[in-house]
């Protein structure tokens, strides 16, 4: 699952640093760097808008950040992902990681 991309994880994960955004992250990674940095809604609403594989994974995750697992556990089915088991932080670095592979 990748999205087309300039930067790498590591420039990804450093940009959350940031006051803005990068300008040409990907609204998927714009939502997990909305995420990063606790702006639940924002996220969250990119994520919902994005149909794909992708979007429905970091939707997933943000309903285990909001904890609510059951909402989660519908949308890494439709991610075709398992249920995540990982930290919060752990699971956000594997999302990051393959969406900037």
């Amino acid at each position: 699952m990748t999205t087309p991309m300039t930067m790498n994880f590591q420039s990804f994960k450093a940009s959350v640093a940031d006051a803005q955004p990068p300008s040409d992250l990907p609204a998927i990674l714009l939502a997990l760097w909305h995420a990063a940095k606790g702006e639940w809604e924002k996220a969250h609403e990119l994520s919902q808008a994005d149909e794909s594989a992708a979007g429905s994974w970091v939707h997933a995750y943000l309903h285990r950040v909001e904890g609510d697992n059951s909402n989660a556990a519908y949308w890494y089915r439709r991610a075709g992902e398992p249920v995540c088991q990982l930290s919060l932080e752990d699971e956000w670095e594997q999302i990051a990681e393959a969406l900037t592979a």
